[in-house]
């Protein structure tokens, strides 16, 4: 499995609509077709020294292979994402882990 996570630190002053128009972009980057998986949400509530809480939304991306994951990174709808929303986003950080697959890593059946 290939696993892509990106974590969005928004701008500050962003309006409703902004926010709006950036989470149906999110939607729509998370409709692309190779992604077996996917999750989005905001930083949860943990609280040690370890923990990055300053980012506004995260999203984490499973594809079944790195071809998968290539596929997505030039889908029109990743264009299309990047295009229209980055003017939302002062700053990205990408994490990507390839994972050994095992009894425990395996994806759900489709």
């Amino acid at each position: 499995m290939f696993i892509h996570s990106v974590y969005f630190w928004l701008k500050d002053g962003l309006s409703d609509a902004d926010r709006q128009a950036f989470e149906q972009g999110v939607d729509l980057l998370l409709s692309i077709d190779s992604i077996a998986q996917s999750f989005r949400g905001a930083p949860a509530a943990t609280d040690r020294p370890v923990i990055d809480r300053t980012y506004s939304t995260g999203i984490v991306v499973v594809f079944r292979d790195q071809a998968a994951h290539d596929a997505y990174q030039i889908d029109p709808k990743h264009d299309r994402f990047r295009d229209e929303c980055a003017q939302y986003w002062r700053k990205v950080q990408i994490y990507d882990v390839i994972t050994q697959v095992s009894g425990s890593d395996t994806l759900p059946s489709e």
